[in-house]
């Protein structure tokens, strides 16, 4: 399993008329928190995109138990639980300053080789990287 978190400041711009987080931009924090957790185990997406290989979101779930608010301190933390082959499943989980749960989501990525614009398994970088992760 791999884990890591990050804190995300809710700026103006990311909230709606009732001054609550629009729904909607937990899919953007779940991105920068995906994009942080890779970089973390030393997979950045540039090294994917490097070989020709794009990671498209094919799914994604999110649920809302309580509101996050203007000038909130967010932790949003991403999972990867299994060892991914022709996909990947990301959870995450956002937490207020209080360290309350506002927040619950999944994401699943494909490959796709951007050469033949066509799926593909997982590069064998990409995976030696993670395997230390799931012995």
């Amino acid at each position: 399993m791999i884990s890591n978190d990050i804190q995300r400041r809710v700026l103006y711009r990311d909230t709606d008329k009732m001054g609550v987080v629009y729904h909607a931009n937990y899919i953007v924090f779940y991105e920068a928190a995906r994009n942080e957790l890779f970089r973390s185990i030393g997979l950045p997406y540039s090294d994917l995109e490097a070989l020709n290989i794009v990671m498209p979101v094919t799914e994604v779930t999110s649920h809302y138990k309580a509101p996050a608010f203007y000038d909130d301190l967010l932790t949003v933390r991403a999972t990867v639980k299994e060892m991914p082959v022709a996909r990947m499943v990301v959870e995450y989980e956002v937490f207020n300053e209080k360290g309350e749960l506002l927040n619950i989501g999944t994401t699943i990525l494909g490959y796709v080789n951007m050469e033949r614009k066509r799926p593909c398994r997982a590069p064998e970088q990409f995976m030696a990287k993670l395997a230390k992760y799931f012995e």
